[in-house]
C-alpha cells in the first residue's frame, strides 16, 4: 500500500482544543524545557538511554514476568519469536521504548494502535543508531473508569456503530473485570461489521481474544499480540501482583516523602501557571499519589493530621507502610506516580504519549526527582487521520481539505453549500460574479483620476455585492438540500468519518475496520510515517494519510 501524494501534515496548533502546553512542547520546546529532563529529539533519546540503568536482579525478574505474560497473550501460548528475541535483549541490557493505554474494548480508539506503532518505530530507529532498544506497551489495567473502556466505535458503510460490553461493575480495576457469556454475541456482531480483504483474520483475532472468562486486560493483550505478531512488541500487564511486590518499596517511599512530593507538585503547578499553562492533574494540600483498595473499593489515600486516611480508615505513616508491605496489591499509583513506577521497573529511554500525557509529564518530573528515578525522554506519539477513497471523493466533490472540517460545522456547511448548486445555476452565479468584478474594475481608472480615495469605496461596494451573491447562493443550496437531503447526508458522512463529535478521527474510531480493509500493509504504512524526534518536517505534526 502507498499513500497518495495528497497526504500531508497539520501543525497541532491548528487543531482545536489542543492543550497550550502540548503545543509549546512540539513547537517551542525551549519554552517548556525546564519541565522535562530531556528534549524530544534523537539526542534526547540517546542521552536518556545512557542514563537508563536498572539493577540486574530487578531487570531479570521483570523480564521473566513479561515472558510469562506475553506467552499467555500469544496464540496457543507459543511466544512470538520476535517478542521472545526482544525479551532476551531486555533481560540482557537493552533499554525500553515505552508507550501505553487503557485497555479499551476491541483495542479502543485508533490512537492505541498509533502509540504501539510509534514505539516500534522509535525502537527500530534507536537500534539503527547503535542503541539496543525494544518497544514495550504498558497495559493500563489498574484504571477504574469502566465507562471509558467498555465501548468502541466502528466506521461502517452505514455510519458509526457503537459496540458496548454489558460486562463489569464500575469501581473495580478494569484488568480484573471478567467477561461473561454476553461477550461472544457482541464479538460476533462486531466481526460481521468488518469488511475488506483482511476481514477474516481480524475477525479471527477478535474471536480468539474476547471470550468468556477473559478480562478487559487479557483480551486486549491477546488482540494486540495478534495484530502486531512478528513486530517484537512486548506487552506489560500492570495489574499483575508481582509488579506490585516489586514496586512496594517505591509505594513506601511515596508515603514517607509524601509532604516533600506534595510541596514539589504544588510548586510545579504554580510554575506552570506563571508560564501561561495549567496543570493537567489537580493537586491539593491533602493529596498523596496512592490509592487503596483495602476496603474493597478504590479510595484515594489523603494526608490528614500528620497521618493518612483512605475512606473512613485512618493510618499512621508506620501503619500505612506496614499495610503496603503486607498487601502491595491493594495499592495502586495515581496518574503522576504511575510513570515513575513504570520507569522504576523498566530501563526506559523514551516514553511516548498523547497530548494529555505529554502535558502531565511536566508535573510528573517533580515526582521523578523526589523519588530518585530517572525520567526518560518524552515524545509525542504519531497522530493520523486516515482518508479512504470514498471519503476522498466527497472531499474532492466539495473542494474540501481536512482544515475545513477542523474549522467547525458552520464553515464546513457554508463551503459545501457553495459547491452544491445545480450545474446550470452554478454557471450563472459564476458568470454574475465575474461580471460584477469586471464592471467595477472598469470604474477604477476614472474614479482614481477624479479622487483616489474613491477606490477603497469602490472595493467596499464590490465586497458587499459579492457577499450578497454568496448569501443568495447559500439560500439556493439550502433550498436544493431541503428538496433532496443530499447535502445533509454528505455532511454527516464527512463529519462521522473525519471529525466525529468535533474531534480527531483517531480519538473515536477503532482501527480494526481499517486493518480489515488494508491488512498488515496498513501497519507498514503507519510505521513508515511514524518518525519520532528525528527533526523531519512531520515529526511533531498530525498526519493526514490518503489510502
Amino acid at each position: 500500500m502507498t499513500a497518495a501524494m495528497e497526504s500531508h501534515c497539520i501543525p497541532y496548533r491548528e487543531i482545536p482544543h489542543t492543550a497550550k502546553l502540548f503545543t509549546a512542547f512540539v513547537d517551542d520546546f525551549p519554552r517548556v524545557s525546564r519541565f522535562y529532563t530531556h528534549p524530544p529529539t534523537v539526542a534526547g533519546i540517546d542521552a536518556a538511554a545512557r542514563a537508563a540503568t536498572l539493577d540486574s536482579g530487578l531487570r531479570k525478574q521483570v523480564a521473566e514476568i513479561l515472558r510469562e505474560q506475553n506467552q499467555r497473550f500469544s496464540p496457543l501460548e507459543e511466544l512470538d519469536a520476535a517478542t521472545a528475541r526482544n525479551l532476551d535483549r531486555l533481560s540482557g541490557g537493552a533499554v525500553a521504548i515505552v508507550t501505553g493505554q487503557q485497555v479499551g474494548l476491541f483495542s479502543g480508539p485508533a490512537y492505541t494502535i498509533y502509540k504501539a506503532v510509534s514505539a516500534i518505530r522509535c525502537a527500530e530507529e534507536a537500534a539503527r543508531r547503535g542503541i539496543d532498544a525494544v518497544p514495550v506497551f504498558w497495559l493500563a489495567t489498574e484504571d477504574h473508569d469502566l465507562a471509558e473502556v467498555n465501548h468502541t466505535f466502528f466506521a461502517t458503510r452505514d455510519g458509526l456503530v457503537r459496540y458496548e460490553s454489558p460486562d463489569g461493575v464500575s469501581g473495580r480495576r478494569v484488568g480484573e473485570i471478567v467477561f461473561g457469556e454476553e461477550i461472544a454475541a457482541l464479538v460476533s456482531t462486531a466481526a460481521q461489521g468488518l469488511e475488506g480483504a483482511f476481514a477474516e483474520p481480524v475477525s479471527r483475532a477478535l474471536h480468539e481474544s474476547y471470550r468468556p472468562g477473559e478480562t478487559y486486560g487479557s483480551a486486549f493483550g491477546k488482540l494486540l499480540a495478534r495484530l502486531f505478531a512478528g513486530r517484537g512488541l512486548v506487552l506489560l500487564d500492570q495489574v499483575d501482583s508481582r509488579f506490585h511486590r516489586l514496586s512496594a518499596g517505591l509505594f513506601e517511599k511515596a508515603v514517607r516523602r509524601s509532604s516533600q512530593i506534595r510541596d514539589a507538585l504544588l510548586s510545579r503547578s504554580q510554575e506552570l501557571e506563571h508560564a501561561g499553562f495549567h496543570s493537567q492533574v489537580k493537586v491539593t494540600h491533602e493529596a498523596t499519589l496512592l490509592f487503596s483498595s483495602l476496603s474493597g473499593r478504590r479510595e484515594p489515600v489523603r494526608g490528614k493530621n500528620g497521618g493518612f486516611v483512605a475512606g473512613d480508615k485512618e493510618f499512621s505513616e508506620r501503619d500505612l507502610v506496614a499495610a503496603i508491605e503486607q498487601q502491595p496489591g491493594a495499592f495502586s499509583p495515581s496518574a503522576l506516580l504511575r510513570p515513575v513506577i513504570q520507569d522504576f521497573l523498566l530501563p526506559t529511554a523514551a516514553y511516548i504519549g498523547g497530548p494529555a500525557e505529554v502535558a502531565y509529564m511536566a508535573q510528573a518530573q517533580a515526582v521523578y526527582q523526589a523519588c530518585g528515578v530517572n525520567m526518560p525522554a518524552v515524545l509525542p506519539r504519531a497522530g493520523f487521520t486516515i482518508i479512504e477513497q470514498p471519503i476522498a471523493r466527497f472531499l474532492a466533490q466539495y473542494d474540501l481539505i481536512m482544515g475545513d472540517l477542523l474549522a467547525g460545522p458552520q464553515h464546513l456547511r457554508a463551503k459545501m453549500e457553495r459547491k452544491s448548486l445545480p450545474d446550470g445555476l452554478s454557471v450563472q452565479f459564476d458568470a454574475t460574479e465575474a461580471a460584477i468584478r469586471n464592471l467595477l474594475k472598469s470604474y477604477e481608472e476614472p474614479l482614481g483620476r477624479l479622487d483616489s480615495t474613491l477606490i477603497e469605496a469602490l472595493h467596499a461596494s464590490e465586497r458587499k455585492m459579492l457577499h450578497q451573491v454568496e448569501q443568495l447562493k447559500g439560500k439556493v443550496a439550502r433550498a436544493e438540500n431541503f428538496r433532496s437531503g443530499v447535502l445533509d447526508r454528505h455532511e454527516r458522512i464527512l463529519i462521522d468519518s473525519l471529525c466525529p463529535g468535533g474531534g480527531l478521527q483517531e480519538r473515536t474510531h477503532c482501527a480494526l475496520p481499517l486493518l480489515a480493509s488494508h491488512g498488515p500493509e496498513f501497519l507498514d504504512l503507519l510505521l513508515s510515517r511514524a518518525a519520532a524526534g528525528d527533526g523531519s518536517s512531520c515529526a511533531n505534526q498530525h498526519r493526514v494519510l490518503y489510502v
